[in-house]
């Protein structure tokens, strides 16, 4: 039975109405930043298909258009959807008209300019070089004032509530708002150096366990629990019967908020992280699959006794299949963070794939089931054709799993090929574009894919527009309800049922079930000093060589190239020595990446010389033929900003880097001088201006040639150690 129960008729009886413009707003916002976050999804698949894609500008290669993918995904396509819902089913919920018209429209306008204020810094390459959370400090500071602003007009609205027992759907907005703004918060913590240039607060390993306990509960809390609550509310108004079961309700969302945030180290097996930690994480990633298919069979099974619907009704077909691939999706990621399936996925395209079966099959049908009950009622007509919303359906359907299908085959092809090694102990493909040869086929089909997936959200909004177009302007509707009073109370109600009746004792108990994983992980990771040992040979970045850092981030380098070799023998024999947590404690953030489109660099440093490394930049196929790697002619017509480097080098001394005052007040010349001796060898080596000192290919060359030099050196006396001893 559904925990929707009516209060009995108390109080005086009050008139009210709802606020559904805002809803409008927000569901045309989904309609328009969906198409762009497709469009931009398409275009960098065709980039990774065929390098020249990436139109040879700065602003449009993959580097800098994945990050505004995932962004305009999550946080104004999905963002926008949620609001629109969560807004529409609140206020019937509660009974109630929304907290206040202003906040509602500040909420909605800070919002967008939120996501334009990304869609101009992101292509121009400013960001803080994290997944997920790659905006800048000025608008995270805007995120956090519009998140407690959408806070106010929530809890405010549940405040002067009509209905005493707050519904299932509401514990689920409920986490969402409160986790998000933890999430958003520490992990945002940093630096700034100039209005839109900051450091991380954290460092290394302590970045990387923040940066992923934020990374996976974004996914958690923001692609998750929302949309369950859209789900238990939508489903049944679409069959008009009640959710199947209330008590697995109250199990599926107090497991789910509990366990989820304790996964996030799954994204860091192998790594230099704590052992203890990766464990905890792949433990607890596991058992999230069981609230995770509580939910989902409590969608489903509310929809028993009504499947012909799910053939004939647009908005019920989507939902039925939001949650098909929703328990796939559940299902695939406890599987992947089991280590030694982590061991075959990690770093390949599986992990997309994965990904996409999420945002895609949960996310993108959920809102589309959404948005075709919404839509008709919010217009006042009827869905203008179902036949399109079908076909939208199949393209849809097909090219998801087209994407899914070919990412899997790239990713095993990529790890098995990684892998193998012959009797000797040699690897038998050395060269690691001998496998991004073999897969970019599975490229063109996943850009393929992606774009039947473009070409039925194009339908969806053809059918959308023409469904509220011929809508009828309505008087608004007057609704009435009683006041809310003590007489309401349940005195003789379960527990739960009477907790339900006291949201903000909820909200705390919601609070402290996602503090608790956290602070657990968390908190050790921020004294990490105290068991990560410091090695004397690891030294801070030269003033350049963290300049030279900054065009890496920038360019979104990270996004294909890891930089922490794994303890597994063919990582050994194909990049060197295992990583040691020692290595990462200057590296603010830290780039141990997600992905290898490329090799890994954390020992690159002095592999390859200098002019070898010109070259690759100029044109990546002079030296690797078949490279995917666009070509970065910018970075030798791009001068060097020496205007900001002491201000770095300060900053990074206020992060606890033991740059000296003299470093400091030096940097600028230090920096040159540097420069002045890369640029003085390549002239001498190749037909090279001499203006090339100035340029930042320069510095982009003495960061990567930094890369594992300290550690191998460490090794190298290590070595020596050993010899003298016997």
């Amino acid at each position: 039975m559904s925990s929707q129960v009516e209060s009995p008729p108390v109080g005086k009886r009050e008139s009210f109405s709802y606020d559904d413009n805002i809803v409008k707003l927000f569901v045309i916002a989904t309609l328009i930043w969906g198409v762009v976050a497709l469009l931009l999804g398409v275009t960098i698949a065709f980039q990774l298909a065929d390098w020249r894609v990436n139109l040879g500008l700065p602003w449009t290669t993959f580097g800098r258009l994945r990050p505004l993918h995932t962004n305009a995904a999550i946080f104004a396509f999905c963002g926008n959807a949620i609001f629109a819902g969560i807004y529409y089913s609140h206020q019937r919920l509660l009974k109630a008209r929304l907290f206040n018209d202003v906040l509602s429209q500040i909420h909605f306008w800070g919002w967008q300019l939120i996501i334009v204020s990304a869609a101009i810094t992101l292509p121009f390459g400013i960001t803080t070089g994290k997944e997920y959370a790659e905006l800048e400090w000025p608008i995270d500071i805007a995120i956090t004032l519009i998140w407690v602003v959408f806070a106010v007009n929530f809890f405010g609205t549940i405040v002067r509530r009509r209905e005493r027992h707050i519904y299932v759907a509401i514990w689920f907005y409920i986490a969402t708002i409160i986790t998000v703004a933890v999430l958003h918060i520490v992990n945002s913590l940093e630096i700034p150096v100039s209005f839109l240039k900051s450091y991380s607060l954290y460092a290394g390993v302590q970045d990387a366990l923040v940066q992923w306990w934020y990374g996976h509960n974004a996914v958690a809390f923001f692609l998750t629990t929302p949309f369950l609550g859209l789900m238990y509310y939508f489903i049944p108004k679409a069959v008009n019967r009640p959710v199947y079961s209330y008590r697995l309700s109250i199990i599926h969302f107090w497991s789910l908020v509990f366990i989820y945030i304790w996964a996030g180290p799954h994204h860091l097996l192998y790594s230099t992280l704590p052992e203890w930690a990766q464990t905890l994480g792949m433990v607890f990633s596991v058992m999230l699959w069981m609230p995770s298919w509580g939910g989902m069979i409590n969608g489903l099974m509310t929809l028993r006794g009504v499947w012909d619907k799910v053939r004939t009704e647009p908005s019920v077909r989507f939902m039925a299949t939001a949650l098909t691939f929703y328990g796939m999706a559940t299902f695939e990621g406890p599987l992947l963070s089991i280590k030694s399936v982590n061991a075959i996925a990690h770093f390949t395209d599986w992990i997309p794939g994965h990904v996409h079966a999420g945002t895609i099959g949960w996310n993108y049908m959920l809102i589309s089931g959404v948005l075709f009950y919404l839509v008709p009622k919010l217009w006042n007509s009827e869905l203008y054709s179902k036949k399109l919303a079908h076909t939208q359906f199949w393209f849809a359907t097909i090219g998801l799993i087209l994407y899914i299908v070919s990412m899997w085959v790239a990713g095993i092809t990529q790890s098995l090929m990684w892998s193998a090694m012959d009797d000797a102990g040699n690897l038998i493909y050395p060269n690691f574009i001998e496998t991004v040869i073999k897969i970019v086929p599975m490229y063109w089909v996943r850009a393929i894919g992606g774009t039947f997936v473009l070409i039925s959200f194009v339908i969806m909004i053809i059918n959308l527009y023409k469904t509220a177009k011929a809508g009828k302007k309505t008087a608004e509707k007057i609704y009435e309800a009683n006041a809310l009073d003590d007489s309401s109370i349940e005195h003789n109600a379960s527990a739960h049922r009477k907790l339900e009746g006291w949201p903000m004792i909820f909200a705390v108990l919601s609070l402290i079930a996602i503090l608790v994983g956290s602070g657990i992980e968390i908190i050790p990771s921020l004294v990490a000093d105290k068991y990560i040992l410091k090695i004397e040979a690891i030294k801070p970045y030269t003033s350049l060589e963290l300049y030279g850092r900054d065009v890496y981030i920038k360019e979104g380098c990270y996004l294909c190239h890891s930089q922490t070799v794994r303890p597994m023998s063919h990582e050994v024999v194909r990049y060197g020595k295992p990583s040691n947590a020692a290595e990462f404690v200057y590296d603010h953030p830290f780039q141990w990446g997600s992905k290898r489109t490329g090799p890994d660099l954390a020992r690159v440093g002095g592999k390859y010389p200098n002019m070898w490394h010109y070259r690759h930049f100029l044109d990546p196929r002079q030296v690797t033929q078949g490279s995917i790697m666009p070509r970065y002619t910018w970075l030798f017509e791009n001068k060097i900003d020496y205007s900001d480097l002491s201000k770095k080098l300060q900053v990074m001394k206020q992060l606890g880097v033991p740059y000296s005052d003299e470093e400091i007040l030096n940097a600028v010349e230090n920096a040159k001088g540097q420069a002045q001796g890369i640029a003085d060898e390549l002239v001498e080596n190749g037909k090279v201006p001499e203006k090339i000192v100035q340029m930042d290919v320069v510095a982009l060359i003495a960061y990567i040639q930094r890369l594992g030099v300290d550690y191998s050196a460490v090794e190298e006396e290590e070595s020596d150690e050993a010899a003298s001893v016997k």
